[in-house]
């Protein structure tokens, strides 16, 4: 039997073709980098295995030429960062672990890091256990604290949580999903009874939805509050995805298409966007 699946927030984006690089004046291409995050980070479920992670199809730091990670696209300008790529995201993990996870990161000594955090604060079992707004805001806050005292001169980009909701709408009418949903317990705040247009449940999913927003509101303004920190504008929670960019295993996390359309879309947004 498979083990029970990690809850994390799943992907979403639409696929750009790479430009080339032009890094910004103030901001030069990285000699390394790290990546923060959970199982999107980790590239959960894409591997020839099933239920496993599979970090070298990362939209972060993968190695995979069919994804194009950031990681890829600077090394094709800047040979120096080769092999200075580390995956330091956790399957499962919420806001309440990255600040562990910069720890890491400062012990790397990188000049860039990728954080993509939320969507096990989003996806719990109930609305009422996931992550207050009060409370992700002072653990994100920890994390940029962790991370801009410890690599002082490293660029930190945040991207937003993926839209729940969105995943609900695309395939709550898929059998097989609704089956690999009830299965293995995913993200039950908002894809319990998927069907249901009781009050309650509609109820229910929009009050994931306003706490997926209040959450991505609280990573920009703490972001705000660091030189060194980057938001996304929420292009990640703002893409329309489809369902090919979800995997078929568990019908939550990103498929390799999907890890590429994130790759694509947060790189758009980044210090060196084309």
């Amino acid at each position: 039997m498979f083990r029970r699946l990690p809850l994390i927030a799943f992907v979403l984006v639409a696929i750009v073709v790479a430009s080339p690089i032009v890094a910004h004046a103030s901001v030069p291409l990285p000699n390394s980098m790290a990546a923060t995050g959970d199982s999107i980070t980790r590239a959960y479920n894409t591997g020839g295995f099933p239920f496993i992670d599979n970090p070298a199809a990362s939209w972060s730091t993968g190695t995979s030429s069919t994804v194009t990670s950031h990681y890829l696209r600077v090394l094709a300008a800047n040979a120096l960062i080769k092999g200075k790529n580390y995956n330091d995201a956790k399957s499962g993990a919420k806001m309440a672990d990255l600040n562990a996870q910069m720890v890491t990161v400062n012990s790397q000594r990188v000049d860039y890091v990728t954080v993509l955090m939320g969507g096990n604060d989003v996806c719990t079992s109930t609305v009422g256990t996931m992550t207050s707004p009060t409370d992700f805001a002072s653990q994100f806050t920890a994390a940029m604290t962790t991370i801009s005292g410890g690599s002082p001169n490293a660029y930190v980009f945040v991207a937003s949580i993926p839209n729940a909701y969105q995943l609900w709408q695309i395939l709550k009418d898929n059998a097989s999903a609704r089956r690999a949903w009830s299965t293995y317990k995913i993200c039950q705040s908002i894809l319990a009874n998927p069907l249901s247009t009781a009050a309650v449940d509609v109820a229910r999913r929009n009050a994931v939805l306003q706490r997926n927003i209040e959450l991505n509101q609280q990573l920009a303004q703490v972001c705000a509050t660091f030189v060194r920190c980057r938001f996304d504008g929420n292009a990640v929670f703002n893409t329309a995805f489809t369902a090919s960019d979800i995997s078929t295993r568990d019908y939550f996390h990103p498929s390799v298409a999907g890890q590429a359309k994130l790759a694509s879309v947060t790189w758009q947004v980044s210090y060196w966007a084309p």
